[in-house]
Parts: C-alpha cells; structure tokens; sequence
C-alpha cells in the first residue's frame, strides 16, 4: 500500500501535532515556551513521520514485520542519539556529557504512539470510507445488470403473446403493438434514474393490465384497484410489474377460462405501499414453474438491494390461488 498524501491529511497532521506539542510544552508552573520545546519535539515528530510514511507503507506492501521492527527500532535510536549527542548539548550543556537514553525513550514513546495511533485512525476511516465506496459501486452494478435483463424479459414473454394473435389474424394485434410500444418506450426512455415518481409507474401498470385483458377476452376477469396519492412519492422501477406480470403469465399458462386476477395497490399517508396480487392456475400444471423465473429471482435480488431494511415479501400458494403482498416503505422524493 502506497502512501498517498492528500490535503485533508496534511491538515489532520498539522492539527494533531500541534495538540501533542502543547500537551507536551505545556508546564504547570506557566513558564512560556522555550527554544529547547520546538526543537525537541521537532525531532520526535519527524521520528512519527518516518516510522508513519516510510516503515508502516514498507510492512503493508510486503509483509515483514521483522523489517518493520528493525526500521522502528533504528528510527527510535537514531532520535535518542539526536537528543542525547547534540539536542542537550546546544540547550542543556550545564549537564555535561551524561548519556540518560531510557529518559530520552520515556519522552519519545508517548509521543511517538499518539502521532503513530492518530495515523492508524486516519487509515482506518480512510479504509472504511473507501470500502463503503467500494460496496456501493458494486451495488450500482449489480443493480444496472438485474434492470438490463428485465427488458429483454418482458418483451420476450409479451411478443410470444403478440405472434400468437398475428398468426389468427386477430383485429386486436395493431392495439397490443400499441400498448406494447408505449410499455416498451418507458422502459427505455424513463427507467434510467434509480427511483422514478410513483405515479408514473402506476399508470404503467394500468396500461400493462389493459394489454393483457386484451388478451384475455371472455376467459375470465382482471379486477385493478389503487387507492390513495401516488402523486408525492417515489419508487424503484419495474418493481411491481413483475408480480403482475408472473399473475398472467400463470394463469395464461395453465388455464383456458376461469381466469380471476386481482390486483390492489395502495399507499398510504406515511408512504406504506402495499401490493395485493392474487391470480388463479391450475396447481397440476404451473405448480413447478410458478415460483420460479428470471423475473422474480430478480425483483427479489433488487428489493434486497434497493430497500434492504423497508420491505417485505410474502407469496402464498393456497390451493389454486397464488397470492403476493408486497409492502414497502417509500419516502417523499428523497434517493435511497
């Protein structure tokens, strides 16, 4: 690990020594500072700074921690003989030639420690800081990859629908395109942002559902329902329409009349949403595609990501009923 210089750790530097010089200067007896503190104190700051850019960047790139020792070692010595040999001898020279190193060490140690612990946590917050840009950068990726496949999803399980009405030459194939082009260009065109206005994704479901009740004909009914103002808050694209998609794509895979689906979506004056989906199918033949697919592996993965600790996901298989309550937590206009 190189040891980058940036102007904040200056900064913090400057700041911490010039604590620890008072700490150190400082004298209760209230004389002033003297000549002999600066200079002092001088010599054990340049001992941090050694042993802080020079021996620690040295251990963390290769991992000799008897090297690191020597280098420390040698570092301190040689900052006692400065103070021992030429320091006393220009300020202090009444005291003679007596060489006191174990006096000099009980001086530098602290000094030394404090600089070198306030280095340590200068790191480790540095560290944390980049991890946690780190973690978020992996997040912005893996949701850009979960949202890139749920395009191609859609349009996949949409146009299989659409090319069985071109081939019976069906008078409804020309408003499904529309619906389907109209579908298609939100998701393109305003689906970019992490979180897009609820009320825009709730008229896309509306406009969703009304392209598969085309489908639908007298096979059975879809009931829509939503209640309460969409209009002051955001929500994570895409979310709810993979639910009610699954509802069709289920009931129009097991079951050639009888179909009921019914869908709620409610929010309340706190920014409670609750998605309420239940569907009919035939257990005998959906029951083992029905919890499974691209499309629901992905909406969970996202809601993990996107609202780790404001959501919760219930699906229920009772009988021949597929039921998901979905509630989040929403907030006004503000970016998780």
């Amino acid at each position: 690990m190189k040891s980058k210089f940036t102007t904040r750790e200056v900064l913090f530097q400057i700041a911490l020594n010039a604590i620890v010089f008072l700490f150190y200067a400082y004298d209760r007896r209230g004389d002033s500072f003297m000549n002999f503190h600066f200079a002092f104190f001088a010599n054990y700051a340049i001992a941090a700074l050694v042993i802080n850019y020079l021996a620690l960047p040295y251990f963390y790139s290769k991992r000799n921690v008897w090297t690191l020792i020597a280098i420390v070692m040698a570092t301190l010595i040689v900052s006692v003989l400065i103070e021992e040999l030429f320091l006393e001898q220009i300020y202090f020279p009444q005291r003679g030639a007596s060489f006191k190193a174990w006096l000099a060490f009980m001086d530098l140690i602290p000094i030394i420690t404090i600089i070198s612990g306030g280095k340590f946590a200068w790191d480790a917050i540095t560290s944390q800081r980049q991890v946690e840009i780190l973690k978020d950068a992996v997040r912005q990726s893996e949701l850009q990859f979960l949202r890139s496949q749920i395009n191609p999803h859609f349009l996949f399980n949409n146009l299989n629908n659409l090319y069985s009405y071109a081939l019976e030459g069906s008078e409804k194939t020309p408003e499904i395109i529309l619906e389907l082009s109209g579908l298609l260009r939100y998701m393109l065109y305003e689906c970019q942002d992490e979180l897009v206005a609820l009320s825009k994704e709730i008229q896309q479901l509306e406009s969703y559902v009304n392209l598969n009740k085309l489908q639908i004909e007298a096979r059975g009914e879809v009931k829509f329902t939503k209640d309460g103002n969409f209009q002051e808050y955001q929500i994570a694209p895409l979310i709810l329409i993979v639910f009610i998609e699954n509802a069709f794509k289920h009931s129009f895979a097991s079951l050639s009349e009888g179909i009921a689906i019914n869908i709620n979506v409610k929010v309340d004056e706190n920014g409670l949403l609750k998605l309420y989906c239940k569907n009919k199918f035939h257990e005998q033949t959906n029951n083992d595609q029905v919890a499974r697919g691209i499309g629901l592996e992905n909406v969970k993965k996202r809601l993990d990501l996107i609202y780790p600790q404001n959501h919760e996901l219930k699906i229920n298989i009772e009988d021949d009923e597929y039921i998901v309550l979905l509630t989040i937590e929403l907030q006004k206009g503000k970016l998780y």
